[in-house]
């Protein structure tokens, strides 16, 4: 390390006039050409076009942390309804640790006592009859047209049964 230090020369500071066109700065070929010999306004562009050189080009690259958080928020493992019941009962039947069936799914044990809580509220609500069962959108949609349809054959049924009472009653007036 000490050995490069010593072996560089170090940087001079050259005349504007020195250099060949193509080298200098844009803005410092009207010196040349004027033979200006005023460093006042040369240097600071010098300064600046430099600072410009020792940027990097193109797109900036999002840190490596933030990388792996996106790769991994878009990799997380999903866990269906179905999955996260038999893990729960499992885990309450007890014939494994709660550390060991964790390690065995590849899940943390925060996750499974936060399972196995919701499980167990989920529970006490349903026996309590607190809750309604959600329909969807296709039970809903029978459900009306079976409706519907109840109300159609109730309305027939009433106007038989008025005509039929009409008929009975002018019947009945008739035979008198």
């Amino acid at each position: 390390m000490d050995r490069q230090a010593r072996t560089r020369t170090p940087l001079r500071a050259v005349h504007p006039n020195d250099l060949p066109v193509s080298r200098l700065p844009p803005r410092c070929h009207q010196y040349q050409a004027s033979n200006a010999t005023s460093y006042k306004d040369f240097w600071p562009i010098v300064a600046i076009e430099g600072a410009k050189m020792g940027q990097k080009s193109g797109p900036e690259k999002e840190p490596a942390e933030q990388v792996i958080k996106q790769i991994r928020r878009v990799t997380r493992r999903q866990f269906s309804a179905e999955e996260k019941i038999r893990i729960v009962l499992s885990g309450l039947r007890g014939e494994d640790s709660i550390a060991e069936l964790c390690r065995r799914e590849g899940i943390v044990q925060n996750l499974y006592y936060r399972w196995s809580k919701e499980f167990l509220e989920a529970g006490k609500k349903r026996l309590a009859g607190d809750t309604a069962r959600s329909a969807t959108s296709d039970e809903v949609k029978d459900l009306r047209r079976e409706a519907s349809a109840l109300k159609e054959v109730v309305a027939e049924l009433t106007l038989e049964n008025r005509v039929l009472k009409k008929s009975t009653i002018g019947a009945g007036e008739d035979g008198i």
